[in-house]
């Protein structure tokens, strides 16, 4: 017998613009994506270093300091990228580029106009943006939204008008959270938010069982969040892939003592 279904108030994440000249971009793959971008005579992108996969013969890279991309000394001191590339099509006709996805992560194009001008977004999903994108890199300055490691309390914030793509693991599910609606999420698998949304951290336990639930994922930590708003959810953040393959890893001796 089939299970009943029953609708949820998830869904897939869609891509939306209200702006009438949208660059022709194509994300292609199903994991470790790429994202396809067509660029104009004299048009940029933007991208995290790294990042660039492929590009028409016109397009010229190079690696630079943006000053409106703020960046600070925790970024620095944790290792952060403080530099971007930027792509340029210096030919007279249309060129293009492939920007890859860091890991095995799913590519979410972001018109932020759709998002009031401001979202926020886990650590490093910034991947590249076109036109009007500032990205901050921002701390919770509230003692008890610090959780332990530089993932926990590192942020980026993106603003501008302009269209930005972000990252995030596994699967991925918007919800549009009504004014005063609440939503319990594992804090690792929010992939991004839009300014409008309240989050409140809650630690289910000790703690000492919360520091070791972050490297270990015991769900821990949990952030509330109240609307209105939208929230990105992922199925598989890269903290928990990543402790997965290594919790699996048993070291092998070739000899016996």
């Amino acid at each position: 017998m089939a299970a009943p279904f029953f609708s949820t108030p998830f869904q897939p994440y869609v891509y939306q613009s209200p702006q009438e000249n949208v660059t022709p971009f194509q994300i292609l793959g199903g994991e470790a994506q790429i994202v396809q971008i067509m660029l104009k005579p004299q048009e940029k992108i933007v991208a995290r270093p790294g990042s660039m996969c492929y590009m028409s013969g016109s397009v010229r890279m190079e690696n630079v300091y943006i000053p409106e991309n703020e960046v600070g000394m925790w970024q620095w001191l944790f290792g952060k990228a403080v530099t971007s590339i930027v792509l340029l099509n210096q030919g007279s006709s249309d060129g293009f580029v492939g920007i890859s996805a860091p890991s095995l992560a799913r590519i979410l194009p972001i018109d932020l106009a759709m998002f009031g001008g401001e979202i926020l977004c886990q650590p490093d999903a910034f991947l590249c943006s076109l036109n009007d994108v500032k990205v901050n890199n921002t701390t919770d300055q509230r003692a008890r939204n610090i959780v332990v490691g530089a993932e926990g309390f590192l942020r980026q914030k993106l603003t501008g008008q302009g269209l930005a793509f972000i990252v995030a693991g596994g699967s991925v599910v918007q919800k549009n959270l009504e004014v005063g609606e609440e939503l319990a999420v594992d804090v690792s698998c929010i992939a991004a938010l839009s300014g409008t949304v309240n989050v409140q951290i809650k630690y289910n336990g000790p703690m000492r069982r919360v520091v070791f639930g972050l490297l270990f994922g015991d769900n821990l930590v949990t952030a509330v969040l109240t609307g209105p708003g939208i929230v990105f959810i992922q199925s598989l953040p890269f903290q928990r892939f990543s402790q997965r393959i290594a919790s699996g890893y048993i070291p092998k001796h070739e000899g016996k003592s």
